[in-house]
């Protein structure tokens, strides 16, 4: 049994893998500080509650974005779950090459992505994440990551409106019925949602005119990515398990002799 751990800014996502079977999937929020045991506890309960055994576990996969939590996190899976994690980082195998300045800049999330797609879908391709940022990768044939666009994320600029204006209140984050709003809520909505949507069509436009590389498929992922993807056609494949997965894939690399 496999535990593979996606650490955002946001949100902890732990998935489990039993051979090439999915066993689960559990979160934890970011932000919150923990102690090494709490992690350790967590970890070990969420496993057991979705009727695994921690004796089970064989490896625990790490892509992290997050640094300061990662002394106390690694700590509590060595105590309590008894292994060793792999960490995503310089010098793990993920057979994607990096074209860029100051490969080491590289975030964890933007390669665990481009090797999902790469061994899972195939190149050239652009992947969107929308999480706490919202990414677009464009991985080449060979599975090289040859550019990235960074923007705010979908929470992050709704957090930003509210947080920066006096008369916008909290507000849930979906498609409103029309753009053509008329109260503040469903004018807010209609920004963030169809804003969203504007940004994504016109990037993947700019980026495959520049790239040359019109045909490059498009993969999104992320939480709140479902609601994009079901808006536009330039998306052609929405997979939510998909950061999930090239961890997944990466152990497969570092277990390799």
């Amino acid at each position: 049994m496999i535990i593979v751990v996606d650490i955002g800014n946001t949100n902890i996502t732990c998935g489990i893998f039993n051979g090439e079977g999915f066993g689960g999937i559990f979160r934890m929020t970011t932000p919150m500080p923990r102690t090494s045991d709490e992690y350790g506890i967590l970890m070990r309960e969420f496993i057991i509650e979705q009727s695994h055994k921690v004796e089970d576990i064989e490896d625990v996969v790490i892509g992290s974005v997050v640094p300061n939590i990662m002394y106390s996190f690694v700590n509590g899976i060595r105590k309590y779950l008894h292994v060793e994690p792999i960490i995503v980082g310089p010098g793990i195998k993920t057979g994607i090459k990096i074209n860029t300045e100051n490969p080491k800049e590289v975030g964890a999330d933007l390669i665990v992505d481009a090797v999902a797609v790469h061994e899972l879908y195939g190149g050239p391709a652009i992947v969107i994440d929308y999480g706490t940022a919202t990414t677009f990768e464009l991985v080449l044939s060979d599975g090289t990551l040859e550019a990235v666009v960074i923007c705010p994320g979908i929470r992050l600029s709704a957090n930003a409106l509210f947080s920066g204006t006096a008369k916008i209140p909290e507000f849930e984050i979906r498609k409103p019925k029309s753009i053509l709003a008329k109260e503040t809520i469903s004018c807010v909505q209609a920004g963030i949602i169809y804003g969203t949507i504007g940004q994504t069509e016109y990037i993947i436009k700019k980026m495959k005119e520049e790239s040359g590389l019109h045909k490059a498929k498009v993969i999104a992922t992320g939480g709140l990515g479902v609601t994009i993807a079901n808006e536009t056609d330039v998306i052609d494949i929405y997979d939510n398990m998909l950061t999930l997965k090239g961890l997944r894939e990466i152990h497969k690399k570092c277990k390799v002799k």
